[in-house]
């Protein structure tokens, strides 16, 4: 047996060549897993961010709740919610939600709070209404601080979404947590490698699109 074991290759490659469906099929499921939860942690985020503009009272008490859901370790957040919504991708999505939305919200309320008063000024002084002012000046010059929460919350995102393959989800984490049962290195090296390597793309997008929606902010540093 220790022979055997020792007589294993590093990295099967004829695995990796004969598994290329599997590791598209968890691919797709990693990246759809980690858009659902950027994409409603976002429209979830903004809508709590503008009433705590709205309401300032209201920052602290949103900015402690989704503290405390950061904090709640993910294996304990998905255990309990197993009994209510079950091994589902409901289940990974509430939790995965959940931790995206600390990150988003400062940085969202720290991106419009941070422009420039003279700026916002200005606007109404040229005629812009308060709400007009806010979608066509505040908001696209928060862009690049925004921009940074969803880059944070991605790479994130990308590693939780791994956990996920404890209830029978997980995208890349099904590859890691049957490697770690088989004890096949392997299996373990693909799963991690590629959700280091969707973790980095997925960086390198949202900084793309940072670039051409906010290319102001590039020149200016320049």
């Amino acid at each position: 047996m220790i022979l055997a074991q020792s007589q294993r290759p590093f990295v099967d490659w004829s695995w990796i060549v004969g598994h290329l469906d599997d590791i598209w099929a968890r691919t797709t499921e990693h990246v759809t897993l980690t858009g659902i939860a950027l994409v409603v942690g976002l429209v979830i985020s903004m809508g709590l961010s503008l009433l705590a503009i709205r309401y300032r009272v209201t920052y602290q008490p949103i900015t402690w709740f989704t503290g405390v859901l950061y904090t709640v370790p993910s294996l304990a957040l998905f255990a309990f919610l197993v009994p209510f919504t079950g091994l589902s991708i409901l289940t990974a999505e509430i939790g995965l939600v959940s931790y995206t939305l600390l990150i988003l919200i400062r940085n969202i309320v720290a991106g419009i709070d941070g422009v420039s008063p003279a700026v916002l000024e200005a606007a109404l002084g040229m005629g812009y209404t308060s709400r007009r002012a806010f979608w066509e000046v505040q908001l696209p010059l928060a862009i690049p601080v925004m921009v940074a929460g969803l880059r944070v919350a991605s790479v994130t995102t990308v590693g939780l979404v791994t956990v996920t393959s404890l209830i029978g989800q997980g995208g890349y984490g099904a590859f890691i947590l049957r490697g770690l049962r088989r004890d096949f290195l392997t299996e373990i090296l693909v799963g991690t490698l590629l959700s280091i390597v969707l973790a980095v793309v997925l960086d390198f997008v949202f900084l793309y699109l940072e670039r051409r929606t906010a290319p102001w902010a590039h020149r200016r540093v320049a």
